[in-house]
């Protein structure tokens, strides 16, 4: 190699050096120019198209994305990180053939690469496929048995299958070798309970530190929240739960117009007319959606009827959504918006119920019947009808300020950004609430409603009655619930692997000095909060 050709070399090299190191601090604009620049001197670099991709992710432009990593891919066919991030964004769109078809070309060459099998696990999870997202994880740890993030994506896959006790000792290995891991600390708090004050004390001299990241504060206050709850430490919990809420609510932006929009929509547009102008989509009667707002009992209702022989649990599926969006060609980043629920008034209601059954395949199990746990789901019932006339839906209730209390204390990965703040939480409760209403009064008898109360004081007349209602017949299983095994993709995953109990009924009560902006805001929308 001549002098000039290692002086270009070197250029590119130093260059992408720079770009990533800006990218890993966020400057976007400088990481862009070190795309630009290397590209220039050689347009045919798979590493600058990978570059391109990166930075495209982080600024949100999926279809710029999309079209770097196909570069990389055409340039370099075995470039497994490529293939996995094509996939991810496949699966965002919808094209879950394709999604899949990406991933298994990426796992064809991943190789013992750390990083692209954490990556390709990743995408699995995403997808619903924790078995595969296990074999993933534990290929990244062959390559790197300490490396704390791998760690953390295996310790929550094992959360998810019920290994409670060894997914602890996991988040006990990463505190040990990186004390100031802040999921490590909050994924410890809700794998068990608190017994003592010597984690919370740990965590908050971990706070005290100066300019720490606003997520990490999240971490670590809603951490403290859970274990001080625990504890019984009422107003200590509620200062933590606070804290963490302001720190999270400064990493997100809710756009409670957007959300507003969105709601008049459904209720305007989606009427009996609408319904009745469409004809009906795949007579399929296997799915059985469970839905609501987060936190008020659908994990618990979804193990009483996946314990029935008949039914599998596919846990909390994107897929019905997605399909809506590749119908419709949506591809706005934001999950749910008026555009989107106008593009899907007039979608083939027969292919929309195919294209999920189809999307479903590898995650419903082998059994009758299968279960999706996607609590969001209540925005798409009349959708569901429409394209699956057959399926059926249970709608879980709990009481508002419990419900609203519950969404407020947990943190949430990239959902329910309502959730942060007290009285946008309680406007967004009146919303759903309202919408429910509609549907009701829209579709009769189309859905069951079942009370989260009336279901953890007597799990047997909620079991028979939703038996009754899923027409599938009695068994004794449905009492125990919490012995099943299978995986569990939720906020409580942990604490579903205990029998039904009544602890949480109420319990806002303990904050009702603190709750007041919350209890004001449903009452001024004329919603009962006892």
């Amino acid at each position: 190699m001549n002098e000039r050709a290692q002086s270009k070399q070197a250029f590119l090299q130093q260059t992408l050096s720079d770009g990533l190191k800006a990218l890993s601090r966020g400057d976007i604009d400088f990481a862009s120019k070190c795309c630009r620049a290397v590209l220039t001197q050689q347009p045919d670099l798979v590493q600058g198209h990978f570059l391109v991709g990166l930075v495209a992710l982080e600024a949100q432009q999926p279809k710029v994305a999309f079209s770097a990593f196909q570069s990389v891919v055409k340039l370099q066919k075995d470039h497994p990180a490529a293939w996995a991030h094509i996939a991810k964004l496949f699966m965002r769109d919808g094209h879950f053939h394709a999604a899949g078809n990406a991933l298994e070309a990426a796992e064809s060459c991943a190789g013992g690469d750390a990083a692209v099998n954490d990556l390709i696990g990743n995408v699995y999870s995403m997808m619903g496929y924790y078995t595969e997202a296990r074999r993933c994880f534990e290929g990244a740890l062959r390559a790197e048995p300490d490396h704390p993030a791998y760690l953390q994506n295996y310790a929550n896959n094992l959360v998810y299958h019920g290994e409670a006790e060894k997914a602890e000792r996991v988040f006990l290995k990463i505190i040990a070798q990186h004390n100031d891991s802040p999921q490590a600390h909050w994924a410890l708090a809700g794998a068990r309970k608190a017994q003592d004050d010597a984690h919370i004390t740990a965590m908050r001299q971990l706070l005290e530190q100066k300019n720490m990241p606003p997520r990490a504060q999240a971490f670590y206050h809603y951490a403290i929240g859970k274990e001080l709850e625990d504890l019984q430490q009422w107003d200590a919990a509620f200062s933590a739960f606070s804290a963490g809420a302001r720190a999270r609510r400064a990493t997100v932006a809710f756009d409670e117009q957007a959300e507003q929009a969105t709601f008049d929509f459904l209720q305007e547009h989606y009427t009996p007319k609408w319904f009745a102008s469409l004809a009906d989509g795949n007579p399929d009667a296997s799915p059985i959606f469970v839905l609501g707002q987060p936190r008020t009992g659908t994990t618990l209702v979804e193990r009483i009827i996946t314990a029935h022989s008949q039914v599998h649990s596919a846990g909390e599926l994107q897929q019905f959504g997605l399909a809506v969006r590749r119908l419709t060609n949506y591809t706005d980043p934001k999950r749910f918006s008026a555009a989107l629920f106008d593009g899907a008034l007039t979608v083939d209601a027969e292919k929309l119920g195919g294209l999920y059954l189809q999307s479903v395949e590898k995650v419903r199990g082998d059994t009758p019947r299968f279960v999706d746990k996607l609590p969001q789901n209540y925005m798409m019932i009349p959708l569901i009808l429409k394209a699956l006339p057959n399926a059926k839906i249970v709608h879980l209730t709990r009481n508002p300020m419990d419900a609203c209390f519950a969404g407020f204390k947990q943190l949430f990965a990239d959902a329910y950004l309502h959730s942060y703040d007290q009285r946008e939480m309680a406007r967004h409760h009146g919303r759903y609430r309202k919408l429910m209403d509609t549907w009701r009064a829209r579709f009769p008898g189309r859905f069951l409603d079942i009370a989260y109360e009336d279901t953890a004081r007597d799990v047997e007349s909620s079991a028979r009655k939703l038996m009754a209602f899923l027409e599938l017949s009695w068994e004794d299983a449905c009492l125990e619930f919490h012995n099943q095994k299978t995986a569990v993709s939720t906020a409580s995953a942990a604490q579903v692997r205990e029998p039904a109990h009544t602890r949480s009924i109420g319990r806002w009560e303990h904050y009702a000095m603190q709750l007041k902006p919350m209890r004001e805001e449903l009452e001024s929308l004329d919603i009962p909060v006892s």
